[in-house]
C-alpha cells in the first residue's frame, strides 16, 4: 500500500503521481519486435509527445518547437522507416514547428500511414490528440 491509495491523507512533502503521456503508445514499442515495427512505434511516439506539446494549455514557445522539430527530423532521417511512414512523420514534426492549426491534417496523415504497425490503444491515443487539433 502506497500514500496515494491509502485512506490517510498524503503527507505534505509527498509527490504527485506523474502523469505518463501516452503509455499505450510506449508500451506497444516496448513488446513490438525489433526493427520495422519498433521503429515505427517508436518514432510516432516521439512526434506525438511533440504534436503534445503544441495544444494550447502547453503551448511551448515557437523558438523551442522548432528547435525540438528540427532535432526530430534529424532523428527520423537516421532511422530504418517505410518512406510513407517517414514522409508522413516528417511532415507532421514540421507542422509543430509552425502553427498549431497546420497540424490536424498532418497528424490525420500520420494516424493513416501507421495504422498497420498500431494496436487499438495505441490508435485512441493518437484519435484524441487529433480531435484536439481538428475542433
Amino acid at each position: 500500500m502506497n500514500a496515494q491509495s491509502s485512506s490517510f491523507p498524503a503527507p505534505p512533502y509527498a509527490l504527485a503521481t506523474p502523469a505518463f503521456r501516452f503509455r499505450a503508445l510506449a508500451s506497444l514499442a516496448s513488446r513490438s519486435s525489433l526493427g520495422g515495427p519498433r521503429e515505427v512505434t517508436l518514432a510516432t511516439y516521439l512526434i506525438a509527445r511533440l504534436v503534445d506539446d503544441c495544444l494550447p494549455d502547453k503551448a511551448l514557445p515557437s523558438a523551442g518547437r522548432q528547435e525540438r522539430a528540427a532535432a526530430a527530423r534529424a532523428w527520423l532521417a537516421n532511422i530504418v522507416l517505410p518512406p510513407a511512414v517517414r514522409a508522413a512523420l516528417s511532415r507532421l514534426a514540421t507542422a509543430t514547428a509552425g502553427e498549431p492549426s497546420s497540424i490536424g491534417g498532418a497528424l490525420t496523415s500520420v494516424i493513416s500511414a501507421v495504422d498497420a504497425y498500431l494496436d487499438g490503444p495505441s490508435r485512441s491515443e493518437l484519435a484524441r490528440l487529433e480531435r484536439a487539433f481538428t475542433k
